[in-house]
């Protein structure tokens, strides 16, 4: 139990190493990453380029698979240029092993030592981002320590024993199982560098080892399609066809390990080189091989996976790329993309609101109730993705912008409840009472409504890009349409006192319109309030103090 207790530890801290390493490189050059990759997929070489030297960096062929994979779902990125673009993040995921397969286990305090008081000492996030890959290629150090000496034991005891003999027998069976955990894992990385240590110890054969790798490289293609899975068939194809080319890889080098290891071994027959070096060539295969077909791999991923010809769902989130989410300045992007669409629908809510006003449609009327559904939707996508990113460590600036998104969307479905709630059951009144407003009560609230409309236009510029003087702009649009209501206010009692039919059968719904116009507002204000917060601004309380009153 203590030597199961001592490996699995091992091996858990080995995967969150690997994980930190990919995070931490993520967060620090996610943005860097993914204009490299609409940059270089011009040709099939570039893209092969593009994708080792991403996976070079991030060591996660599966992290770049899902980026991939998002751009080709949104057509920035054809199927095969995607396919080409994998084999070299294949390629390039082998590089931390070749480096991990040497004797360098006395870096591993070095750089978990610089990289704690590099973390500690800066506030920057991209600092403490590198920090955290510092740290994370330490543990993975260590951990690869700590599995060679758990693993020793192995070698003595009889029923593990058995069980490594039953896979060296029956390989297909062990490259099935080394692909099931590097699935659960979600890291081949992490896994062939748990072959070596094991490799190492003697605890398993080369050839058994050798056969571990391929379950490892077959895993690692599994888990990005198995996550791509709910996506459109754009963005599954790629994926896809790196399963397909490792899983054929897989088949054709299975057979021929008895022949194949011997050369291996005349070039480095140390236990985790021989691993690293097969790791590394199997790759290269596959890129030699497949890199001038990846126009028929696309072509065969298309009929397997065909477009599928179906209606929009306008509630459906186009910006929210959950892939981002390692990167949170390109999660906030998306984010605050998504919510200018909510806004947008809004507005359209809005302007139709004021034609069912003036013209009585009651058509129109339930198209302005159905769009609130999808604002809704809208509004809870952000809010789940947002949630999703502060699972994610942010710097105080990212922290505050989330916080700043997430408001300004709860802000927007309140006006969306508002519309829909209030003013259209305002107008359904109006409809079935068939009433009408006085020619200038309707020209008064046409007055009003645009003040509103043009405000909302504001609030998204200021969303978008905060700005102190469009903050202060928004907030003196409060103070003036809070005077123009009063205004016309007046001006509609005074239509009423002189008895005017149709402001008097309209009375109720004109005041109520107004308020629920000015509630609005108010929800549009809030944008300016943390733009003028930041530049203290903004004053505690709008009362006059006792002090200064007794001195006026």
């Amino acid at each position: 139990m203590e030597l199961l207790i001592n490996i699995v530890g091992a091996v858990a801290l080995l995967i969150w190493g690997v994980r930190m390493v990919r995070t931490g490189l993520t967060r620090s050059l996610g943005s860097a990453l993914r204009a490299a990759v609409t940059r270089s997929t011009g040709n099939r070489f570039s893209a092969f380029f593009a994708g080792f030297g991403i996976t070079g960096l991030l060591q996660s062929s599966t992290a770049t698979a899902l980026i991939a994979a998002s751009f080709a779902g949104r057509g920035l990125l054809t199927t095969a240029m995607g396919l080409a673009l994998m084999l070299g993040a294949d390629v390039g995921s082998t590089l931390i092993v070749q480096a991990l397969s040497f004797n360098v286990t006395w870096l591993s305090p070095v750089l978990i030592a610089v990289g704690v008081a590099l973390f500690v000492s800066s506030s920057d996030s991209t600092r403490r981002a590198l920090a955290r890959t510092a740290i994370g290629l330490g543990l993975i150090l260590l951990s690869l320590t700590l599995v060679a000496k758990a693993s020793l034991p192995l070698r003595e005891t009889e029923g593990l024993a058995v069980v490594f003999e039953a896979l060296a027998e029956e390989k297909i069976l062990a490259v099935l199982v080394i692909a099931a955990l590097t699935w659960f894992a979600h890291s081949s990385v992490a896994i062939v560098l748990l072959v070596m240590s094991l490799a190492t110890a003697q605890a398993v054969g080369p050839e058994l080892g050798l056969a571990m790798v391929l379950g490892a490289n077959l895993g690692a293609a599994i888990t990005a399609f198995v996550a791509t899975s709910r996506s459109v068939p754009a963005a599954r194809r790629v994926p896809l066809g790196n399963l397909l080319m490792r899983g054929l890889g897989v088949i054709a080098v299975l057979p021929a390990l008895t022949l194949v290891m011997p050369y291996l071994a005349q070039v480095e027959a140390e236990p985790a080189r021989l691993i690293a070096n097969f790791h590394t060539a199997f790759n290269l295969g596959l890129a030699l091989v497949f890199l001038p077909f990846v126009g028929l791999i696309a072509g065969l991923t298309e009929r397997i996976l065909p477009d599928q010809a179906r209606a929009e769902d306008p509630g459906r989130p186009r910006y929210l790329d959950p892939d981002a989410l390692d990167t949170p300045s390109i999660a906030l992007s998306s984010a605050a993309r998504e919510t200018l669409r909510m806004g947008d629908e809004v507005k359209a809510m809005l302007e139709q609101t004021k034609q069912v006003f003036a013209t009585n449609d009651s058509n129109l009327m339930r198209n302005v109730e159905a769009r609130d559904d999808v604002v809704d939707q809208l509004h809870e996508a952000i809010k789940l993705y947002l949630t999703g990113l502060a699972r994610n460590e942010m710097d105080e600036k990212e922290s505050r912008r989330s916080i700043e998104v997430l408001s300004f969307t709860t802000n927007l479905e309140h006006i969306g409840d508002v519309i829909d709630k209030n003013l259209m059951e305002l107008a359904n009144k109006k409809i079935k009472n068939r009433s009408s407003f006085s020619k200038e009560g309707q020209a008064e609230l046409e007055v009003f409504h645009d003040r509103v409309l043009d405000n909302l236009d504001l609030a998204l510029n200021i969303f978008m890009t905060p700005n102190l003087d469009l903050a202060r702009k928004l907030l003196r649009e409060k103070a003036e349409l809070r005077d123009l209501e009063r205004t016309l206010t007046e001006s509609h009692f005074a239509r009423v006192g002189e008895g005017r039919v149709e402001s008097i059968d309209s009375s109720s719904v004109h005041l109520d319109i107004l308020r629920d116009l000015k509630r609005i507002n108010s929800h549009l204000t809030s944008v300016a309030y943390p733009i003028l917060e930041l530049h203290g601004e903004l004053t505690e309380s709008r009362l006059i103090d006792r002090e200064d009153r007794v001195k006026t």
